[in-house]
């Protein structure tokens, strides 16, 4: 025992000096180390002339860009409306003093965003792949393997949720790919509180943080699945002025200190229409009784049993002369409101990128008035404010993807108030209380997000000043007595 008492009491009385040395030799302290670890971002920003920054921008928007162009590397989580487009071009012009910019988009986009930019006389080109010239390219996430991106300085993720998934491997290939690029934007609607992998995705991506090392520092794991992670008590407020450092999250321009006066959004009607199930409708499915909805499967067979019915009242809802959309799952409903409904122009996920892309911008040129397709190929990015009236083919266990659709028609710039039907079936009222449910959560964590952040974001979107790593500081402690004894 002694023995023991005494190695501890020469390690504590001795004075305690850890050193390292770098790869050049040069020999450091631990304090020396760790003040490497409170540095500043040392992106090389762009420092634009405010009489150089478009006139037509609002001044939240003014302000977002040059605090993205002063950062290098940034992400604006700004809600739908709020003028992500215009932003993200009047950085990547400002970036092409420098180089070459290429811009990613959902599929669609593209094209709105290069017409975007001609309203705006910001040049910009849709390419299907390099042409080695255009200084501002736009393409589809899906061409990203026909463009070399070390020819490019700069890069802007439209609708940057895609990066959502961790192991994605569209997510894996544009970090991998944009890794050493100077000039990186992502910008996409404010992130859902409680999904932290898309904020580490985003860290990563601008070079900031690895997902790995986010969690890391900020939370602690749960539970036995491996995606159980929550942030630790004391580290909520310093998690969310990190994310604050990089990305500015924005629900409305108030939040910069600016009047909302133009932002406002129309009134939102949620209308639930019940329709019956026969027990017969499932035999066809191979179920002796239609059954109470609890699982996806137990979905599925429901819709496929009630299609007709849906379909036909979706029919009555859209009649009329006014535009509307319709949101099925299923190709076969899409199939029949294709048959049922007389103008219905419907865009499958085997439609050629082309036919796609014609039938997309018809609709919001209006040269289609109703449009039929799925969340996944139409639910991100698209600008539909002459529509008012959205239908639901059935209801959904995915609030975030519900939350998406409605949000093409109502976002800022919409004059009109939004009616969104959703046709369920009279088994499905546990997938309405799970969403509603989902509903709620979402909510009151958002507000508690923006209260998180507000001031941060708003503190560092004036003055572009931000830090990557929490500071240490280092104090002398004392020896107790009875460690220093034999």
């Amino acid at each position: 025992m002694r023995v023991r008492t005494h190695c501890v009491r020469l390690l504590l009385a001795a004075p305690i000096v850890l050193s390292a040395k770098w790869p050049d030799g040069d020999c450091v302290t631990y304090a020396d180390w760790l003040a490497t670890k409170s540095r500043t971002l040392a992106f090389d920003g762009v420092d634009p002339d405010p009489c150089d920054l478009l006139p037509a921008l609002f001044p939240h928007q003014r302000d977002l860009v040059r605090w993205a162009l002063r950062k290098g590397r940034a992400a604006i989580f700004a809600d739908t409306g709020l003028g992500k487009s215009i932003m993200q071009l009047e950085w990547a012009r400002h970036v092409t003093a420098r180089g070459r910019v290429l811009i990613l988009t959902p599929l669609a986009v593209a094209t709105q965003t290069v017409a975007e930019g001609a309203r705006f006389g910001i040049a910009c080109r849709y390419l299907r792949e390099d042409d080695g010239e255009t200084q501002i390219a736009v393409t589809n996430y899906d061409m990203l393997h026909r463009f070399d991106p070390s020819r490019f300085i700069g890069v802007v993720l439209d609708e940057s949720s895609i990066l959502k998934s961790f192991a994605g491997k569209t997510r894996n290939a544009i970090i991998s790919a944009f890794g050493r690029t100077p000039y990186r934007l992502a910008c996409t609607a404010t992130p859902a509180p409680n999904d932290f992998t898309e904020l580490g995705n985003h860290s990563e991506f601008l070079g900031v943080k690895s997902r790995a090392e986010m969690l890391a520092e900020y939370f602690v794991h749960d539970g036995g699945s491996t995606q159980s992670w929550r942030v630790k008590g004391h580290a909520v407020r310093p998690f969310w002025e990190w994310v604050a450092s990089w990305g500015a999250v924005v629900r409305r321009p108030s939040d910069l200190g600016y009047d909302d006066t133009g932002f406002e959004l129309p009134q939102l009607n949620m209308l639930e229409h019940v329709v019956g199930v026969d027990h017969r409708d499932a035999w066809s499915e191979g179920y002796l009784f239609a059954p109470q909805v609890s699982s996806l499967r137990d979905a599925r067979v429901t819709r496929r049993a009630t299609m007709r019915k849906r379909v036909e009242l979706a029919r009555d809802l859209v009649a009329g002369d006014e535009p509307a959309l319709i949101w099925c799952e299923l190709n076969d409903e899409g199939d029949m409101c294709e048959r049922l409904i007389e103008d219905a122009v419907q865009v499958r996920g085997s439609d050629d990128n082309g036919e796609k892309i014609a039938r997309l911008n018809g609709f919001a040129s209006r040269q289609h008035r109703v449009l039929v397709t799925k969340p996944k190929i139409a639910g991100f990015g698209l600008n539909w404010q002459h529509c008012a009236n959205i239908v639901f083919l059935g209801a959904s266990y995915s609030y975030e993807q519900t939350y998406q659709c409605i949000r093409r028609c109502w976002r800022f710039g919409q004059t009109r108030n939004v009616c969104v039907h959703v046709i369920r079936a009279e088994t499905e009222e546990h997938v309405v209380e799970a969403y509603r449910r989902k509903e709620a959560d979402a909510e009151r964590l958002a507000s508690e997000m923006i209260g998180q952040v507000r001031d941060a974001v708003r503190a560092n979107v004036v003055t572009a000043s931000a830090r990557e790593w929490n500071e240490y500081t280092t104090q002398r402690v004392a020896t107790p007595s009875w460690l220093q004894e034999g």
